[in-house]
């Protein structure tokens, strides 16, 4: 039988480092590392890869793929992210990967909404049938994406998009999502932007994008040819630019 396809998971997008090395099947071993994001990662992320390498007695071009979070979420974690991924592919070419590493890009809320799924499924709450991943933009906007729950896979409803929190309950009632008792929410916005969120209907659950969660999606997602080369591996950054202008700003926009 042969071995399990093995990935490096590498998610940036908000202020948490998170990577994870392994086949992303339920029980097996995972090597992983946390810590601080932003800044940080730029200097962090290339030892802990090699730290979590060296743990699981692997090199590079004994893997299969190198997945990452590619958006939306912070600029310069998305843009950190895509480059080491990117590096570490086109460094990888050999006789098992001629052209390098295959890369998984794979989108921040789907990553979100899964460690959400994981998360709620682990204290043992009735599964939802939707989960709308929320995600703080900053400059008072939230990126969000929504999907259907079918057992332990997730299919996005809504691709990702930006949307001031006040429109949200709006929005999930256009959507047909707004059924409390079968939608979870799930993200980081709810503190941030709680009278603005308060009518919002679901349940709600505190959550983030983690390489765990990447790790458990990329073999399926290895298996319908969602790998791309090097080349191709971009952000999906969603909003064009990181801050307003002061004239916005003053006009409140």
């Amino acid at each position: 039988m042969p071995a399990a396809p093995c990935f490096l998971a590498i998610e940036t997008s908000t202020d948490t480092l998170s990577l994870a090395l392994g086949t992303g099947r339920a029980g097996e071993a995972v090597h992983r590392f946390q810590g601080p994001g932003g800044a940080q990662a730029s200097t962090e992320l290339l030892p802990q890869v090699r730290r979590l390498l060296a743990e699981a007695g692997r090199s590079l071009d004994e893997l299969d793929a190198i997945a990452f979070g590619r958006g939306p979420g912070s600029f310069t974690g998305l843009r950190t992210a895509c480059a080491v991924a990117q590096g570490l592919a086109y460094g990888t070419r050999g006789p098992r990967h001629p052209q390098g590493l295959p890369v998984l890009p794979i989108d921040t809320l789907l990553a979100l909404a899964e460690q959400a799924r994981a998360d709620d499924a682990a204290e043992g709450h009735t599964a939802p049938a939707h989960i709308v991943a929320l995600l703080d933009a900053r400059m008072d906007e939230l990126y969000l994406a929504a999907y259907a729950l079918d057992g332990e896979s997730l299919r996005a409803l809504a691709p990702p998009r930006l949307c001031a929190p006040a429109d949200l309950a709006g929005w999930l009632h256009d959507q047909g999502l707004a059924d409390g008792t079968r939608t979870l929410l799930a993200g980081n916005a709810f503190a941030a932007y709680a009278d603005a969120l308060r009518d919002a209907p679901g349940r709600r659950r505190a959550a983030l994008p983690t390489a765990d969660a990447l790790l458990r999606l990329a073999p399926a997602l290895m298996a319908r040819g969602a790998a791309v080369g090097a080349a191709e591996a971009l952000p999906l950054y969603v909003r064009d630019k990181v801050a307003r202008t002061t004239a916005e700003r003053e006009a409140g926009t």
